[in-house]
């Protein structure tokens, strides 16, 4: 392979942020697929009900993008939200607050290391990178839940 062959394109910030809402977005409508008696109580194997995942998601999202972007790791102060409306309208804030807080990230936060939380010692776009695996793996079983209830999850290329 030549040195060409083998360069390696980065995604901007903005691709990232673009990335990360579209898996949010499908998140969403992942939420939105659960009747709301499941949605707290459905397990199987058990591993927790969905809505204790998308809850995890919540706790580790805006606090993400702001560690990232000063370097102080504060954990999520809300309230834990009890039905799905309440859920669904606290991720429709965190969506608006990291599209807004996003962008003020400094372009070498995304390289420097920090220990997110006190536990994960990674760069800023390797914590960001963590979040998203961590909703993507956790959709995951929310789309065995559905199946098992009989009800089909929204496309995972639809984002």
């Amino acid at each position: 392979m030549t040195a060409a062959e083998m360069q390696v394109t980065a995604l901007s910030a903005e691709e990232v942020l673009k990335h990360w809402q579209g898996h949010r977005a499908l998140t969403r409508r992942t939420i939105e697929a659960f009747p709301e008696d499941k949605l707290f109580s459905f397990s199987l194997g058990g591993m927790r009900p969905f809505a204790e995942l998308a809850t995890e998601f919540i706790r580790m999202a805006v606090p993400i993008v702001d560690g990232v972007a000063s370097g102080h790791w504060e954990e999520y102060a809300g309230t834990k939200p009890t039905t799905k409306a309440e859920l669904l309208a606290v991720w429709d804030r965190q969506t608006r607050e990291i599209n807004e807080r996003f962008p003020a990230i400094p372009a070498h936060r995304f390289a420097e290391i920090d220990k997110a939380f006190g536990q994960w010692e990674m760069t800023g776009i390797a914590t960001i990178q963590y979040a998203v695996d961590n909703e993507i793996h956790h959709r995951g079983q929310a789309y065995v839940y559905l199946r098992a209830l009989g009800i089909e999850p929204p496309h995972f290329w639809e984002r």
